[in-house]
């Protein structure tokens, strides 16, 4: 394919009126750009898309129904023919270039004034990739900047703004690809990462090598004299100027202590931001091919921690109140608790047969599934010696995923 000379614009659309002749999946596909940049839209066509009907509905788009007109042009800054029908992208390409108005046509690009852009935004940088008429090359080459702006791998940290403050950050089920787009680039922006054992560890050495890197395990021990600690780490290096990730597995917010951080960062007067993460006692079973909900089995699904046993004095849970839920349990931090937790299920009216799903390394490579009953549940995590960190997820969604074993 000969290249074309093209003089790369940015255009200042927004109150200007622009012409859509066409209203087939091309012009839906388009519509939403010319509207994001502010663009007066009129569409030119006999039929749109349900989806553009939409946009006319909400009055942000005005719908011309009818063929196309060349006085539809008047007043025009930039038209788009995007019909079906090569005669009418002609007209509208041929009146277009009469009244100087930049055209762009679906149906033959060499024959356009105007090339439409693969365009796309991050980090406040828009992005347009014109790949000489090959719009899955312009496409493809968007996505990686745009991926790698969002992730961090590409940036220009010397141009930044340096705003120092604390950012929460969930880092997920513990694969490193089910981070967030915003989590994973707040890492790569950070001055300081402060990380838990459970947080993708991979991604830690995915960090520039000026990053100051604070492993919790290491912290003074002690749940109250670590978490202590760590309020102190984050609060200082933000109030020495730095921007701070603290980078959690799961989400900040479910059973993560996050919000301790949150309130130590705002009695200091320390900015805080958080970034959630996909959390365990979904994420987890999601992966293993176990749902939470299903119609007909479960309309309800609670989330515990079983860090504590039934009866323990500083234990918040009502084991007799959980146990007369009908929906799935899904239990965290439970594994060593679990035999005295399923006697307290079965105690309190739960049948011993209900079955039961143990996650073992959810998400990660040696991710297994251990399956059993309330009742056989001691056993099985003997047998299979199950250890930390796992999801146990209670009730009768683990029988639809597996029906093979709970017939």
């Amino acid at each position: 394919m000969d290249e074309i000379a093209t003089y790369p614009v940015g255009l200042r659309l927004a109150g200007r009126r622009v012409v859509v002749v066409g209203g087939g999946h091309v012009a839906q596909r388009r519509v939403p750009q010319l509207l994001a940049a502010g663009a007066v839209v009129h569409v030119v066509s006999p039929d749109v898309t349900p989806a553009i009907e939409g946009l006319v509905g909400a009055g942000e788009v005005t719908w011309h129904r009818r063929g196309f007109a060349e006085a539809d042009l008047e007043d025009t800054w930039y038209a788009m023919a995007v019909t079906d029908v090569a005669q009418v992208n002609e007209r509208v390409a041929a009146e277009a270039e009469r009244r100087r108005v930049f055209c762009v046509r679906a149906d033959d690009a060499s024959d356009a004034t105007a090339w439409t852009p693969a365009v796309g935004r991050a980090a406040g940088v828009t992005v347009a990739v014109l790949g000489n008429r090959e719009p899955r090359l312009s496409a493809s080459v968007r996505d990686e900047i745009l991926a790698g702006l969002r992730e961090g791998t590409i940036h220009g940290r010397h141009q930044r703004t340096h705003t120092p403050g604390v950012t929460l950050v969930g880092g997920g089920p513990g694969d490193p690809d089910l981070i967030s787009v915003a989590g994973r680039k707040a890492l790569m922006e950070a001055d300081v990462v402060v990380a838990d054992r459970l947080a993708p560890r991979e991604l830690l050495g995915q960090l520039p090598a000026d990053v100051e890197l604070v492993d919790v395990a290491k912290l003074p021990r002690g749940r109250s004299a670590q978490q202590e600690e760590i309020n102190r780490v984050i609060v200082d290096r933000a109030l020495a100027g730095k921007r701070v990730v603290r980078f959690k597995g799961g989400d900040s917010f479910v059973f993560g202590r996050g919000y301790e951080e949150v309130l130590a960062c705002r009695e200091a007067g320390v900015a805080v931001t958080v970034i959630p993460g996909l959390t365990s006692p979904v994420a987890v079973p999601a992966v293993a091919g176990i749902p939470v909900t299903h119609r007909g089995v479960a309309h309800e699904f609670t989330v515990l921690s079983g860090h504590l046993p039934p009866g323990h004095p500083e234990s918040l849970t009502n084991w007799a109140a959980v146990a007369a839920l009908h929906g799935t349990l899904v239990l965290m931090m439970a594994v060593e608790n679990a035999p005295a937790i399923a006697e307290a299920l079965v105690r309190g009216g739960r049948d011993a047969g209900t079955p039961v799903a143990v996650i073992a390394d959810g998400t990660m490579a040696g991710e297994r599934t251990v399956l059993a009953t309330l009742g056989t549940l001691t056993e099985e995590l003997s047998a299979h010696a199950v250890l930390p960190p796992a999801i146990i997820v209670v009730g009768e969604v683990v029988a639809v995923a597996h029906p093979e074993r709970f017939a």
